[in-house]
């Protein structure tokens, strides 16, 4: 079963970190602009370091987003 979880995203942070966790939550600081998907890019390469293989289910173009582990 593919476990999904919410990510309210921060951009433009000094850098890529989780600021803090809740339930099924996670609130994240990403270094890239929101222009041109850029802080979506990072945003899944990071969570990809962490949790290893993930995908955006929903929130492409907003700050709150559905990402869904794959492995």
């Amino acid at each position: 079963m593919k476990k999904r979880f919410k990510v309210l995203v921060k951009p433009n942070a000094k850098k890529t970190e989780i600021l803090s966790q809740n339930n099924n939550t996670l609130k994240i600081a990403v270094a890239a602009p929101p222009q041109q998907n850029k802080a979506n890019i990072a945003l899944i390469k990071f969570l990809s370091k962490k949790f290893g293989k993930v995908r955006l289910v929903s929130g492409i173009s907003s700050k709150t987003k559905v990402f869904e582990k794959l492995t």
